[in-house]
């Protein structure tokens, strides 16, 4: 584990309780100090300030990312209230979640454990029927059940269901989604996105609510539990 936090107060914080979970915690103050020594340690994961001296969070997410050495680390943002447009910006450059200050860290220990998990799961068979509590995703015959009764969905609602619920918790921007439903150059507003999201929801019935909205970023889909 790696922590990246200009704040000593918070630092000691973070370290002592990660700690006391069972991790072996690493820290750095700066940008620069981090980019120096995460290559050379290689941490299963690192939990990143966006608010650095120097080479700001953003920036060391986004070097961590294209260095094929390190682009693997699943990154935790931590960020300050109404950054909004940071929290998109990270995660469309790679971070794999975000929690936000300030933060519970029974929350925080809980998103540090998931994003662990996920990294040890193998790859998810991709034509694989995928069920969620009392719903399933058939991939080969584009069909979903809920509760066992078919759901009639358009291709686009299809496409968004089956990508959120291949990634449950996993926080997802409105361009992360088009790019994933339709490709990089469909031409769609991010209000057409939360057209199809209303949609589906309607379409889901008591399976509604497993699709989540995360205010002034994105969808994540909810886990099992």
């Amino acid at each position: 584990m790696f922590i990246v936090e200009d704040e000593e107060d918070i630092l000691e914080l973070l370290r002592y309780h990660l700690s006391r979970d069972g991790y072996t915690v690493t820290t750095a103050t700066d940008g620069e100090e981090a980019l120096s020594a995460i290559p050379k340690i290689m941490p299963d994961l690192v939990l990143l300030d966006l608010m650095l001296p120097g080479v700001d969070g953003l920036d060391v997410c986004r070097k961590l990312k294209k260095d094929t050495q390190t682009a693997a680390i699943p990154i935790i943002m931590v960020t300050a209230k109404g950054e909004e447009s940071d929290i998109v910006t990270g995660l469309e450059l790679g971070a794999d979640d975000y929690v936000a200050k300030p933060f519970s860290m029974k929350v925080l220990i809980a998103r540090v454990r998931t994003v662990l998990h996920r990294k040890g799961q193998p790859p998810a068979d991709a034509d694989a029927t995928l069920c969620v509590r009392d719903l399933a995703i058939d991939p080969r015959r584009r069909e979903v059940l809920v509760k066992g009764k078919p759901v009639d969905l358009t291709f686009t609602e299809f496409g968004l269901l089956r990508f959120l619920a291949g990634r449950p918790g996993w926080v997802m921007t409105r361009d992360q989604i088009i790019y994933a439903v339709r490709g990089e150059d469909y031409a769609v507003t991010d209000r057409a996105v939360d057209v199809q999201i209303v949609g589906l929801r309607k379409k889901l019935g008591k399976c509604a609510d497993y699709i989540e909205t995360v205010r002034g970023v994105g969808y994540r889909f909810k886990e099992s539990g």
